[in-house]
């Protein structure tokens, strides 16, 4: 199944993959708004993950903010709410970008338990006779220049379509060595993670046991040939996750940057000192 060039160069999120000279540095989408999603496009980062679990967009959102995104040379990653099929369908067909050459769709699905609830998650990604996805959007296409035609993707999509799972309970953790193979990414939710392991973060604070499980995620992803992603909270973080060899590492969100730089721009107007909040 060859791959198709044009579609690989319009991904940025492949280029930063393949070359490995470091990891891919993203941003989080929470917000709605294809101007929200054009200001964080420009900042210099290499994904935007559009939140349609935790943040503020519905499927509609969705589909205004991904073709922002990709219009300016960034991958837009699409985390959506839960693992059900339809979910994962409607994040696909938004066109979303992957990580392998000509590969044409991002998801990221959350709280994943056991092997079969991933198995079931591939499934759904993938078109016959791989999976059970239906075909026949032509917007999934339209964010990659030039166009492929229906043909060209789905030739492609099943080969390397980036499936990304995030490791963030009790149960996935045990399992993560099953699961790493069946996926290309394994995303570290530390908060959840924290929680469900019963070391939650407190202040800032992570317990040595939620290091060693976050550890375990990565090792189990670099075992299996894959990537391992992990969500932070700053560019201290980011820089921290990077030195362990992460190669997929959110930095801010666009809800709490804001709130941050707006904090620190109202300290400086009244002639006082910005206290940096709590990260966690």
């Amino acid at each position: 199944m060859a791959s198709n060039p044009s579609m690989l160069r319009s991904n940025r999120l492949a280029q930063v993959f393949l070359e490995g000279k470091g990891p891919a540095m993203g941003a989080w989408q929470m917000l709605p708004g294809s101007n929200v999603s054009r200001i964080l496009a420009r900042t210099g980062v290499d994904w935007v993950m559009v939140d349609c679990e935790h943040g503020n967009i519905d499927d509609a959102a969705m589909h205004e903010a991904v073709p922002a995104i990709a219009a300016l040379g960034v991958s837009p990653i699409v985390r959506i709410p839960d693992l059900q099929g339809w979910m994962i369908k409607r994040a696909l067909d938004s066109g979303a970008h992957g990580v392998r050459p000509g590969r044409p769709a991002g998801i990221l699905v959350p709280l994943i338990r056991t092997v079969e609830e991933v198995e079931s998650v591939v499934a759904a990604a993938k078109f016959p006779p791989l999976g059970r996805r239906g075909f026949g959007s032509p917007i999934a296409a339209q964010n990659f220049q030039p166009v492929p035609s229906f043909t060209e993707y789905l030739q492609q999509a099943n080969e390397g379509l980036l499936t990304m799972v995030q490791i963030e309970t009790k149960e996935s953790l045990e399992a993560v060595e099953m699961i790493a193979p069946l996926v290309d990414v394994l995303f570290i939710g530390p908060f959840d993670l924290g929680n469900n392991i019963g070391h939650p973060i407190i202040d800032g604070k992570m317990d040595p046991e939620l290091d060693e499980a976050i550890a375990r995620v990565l090792k189990a992803a670099n075992t299996a040939g894959k990537k391992g992603g992990i969500f932070c909270t700053d560019g201290e973080q980011a820089r921290s996750y990077a030195e362990q060899g992460f190669h997929m590492i959110s930095v801010a969100t666009d809800y709490t940057a804001l709130g941050a730089v707006m904090a620190q721009s109202l300290a400086t107007a009244k002639g006082g000192v910005w206290k940096k909040a709590a990260t966690y």
